[in-house]
């Protein structure tokens, strides 16, 4: 019963972690702006998220895993629409 709250913890940070990337998308995707956006932050981001993750797998933590699976794909997004955008200007 323990395991399954503090999972629960971990599932409730991971969403908030998740949803606080949305302004970022939507900036990135849908009003097409990409200043002040630096990709050598999102990589290092997505460097301690993949770090996480895979501490994630070593303890089997279902909460570890998902919030940072959810996370990386927002940030890549994100990325991959800024790089998209960029090279549109260029």
């Amino acid at each position: 019963m323990v395991g399954l709250f503090i999972e629960s913890i971990g599932i409730i940070a991971g969403t908030l972690g998740v949803l606080a990337w949305i302004p970022q998308l939507k900036e990135v995707w849908i009003t097409e702006k990409h200043e002040g956006i630096s990709l050598s932050t999102l990589h290092l981001i997505c460097t301690a998220l993949l770090l996480w993750l895979i501490y994630g797998l070593m303890i089997m933590s279902v909460a570890i895993i998902i919030s940072n699976l959810a996370a990386l794909a927002c940030i890549l997004s994100v990325i991959i629409g800024v790089i998209r955008l960029r090279e549109r200007e260029s």
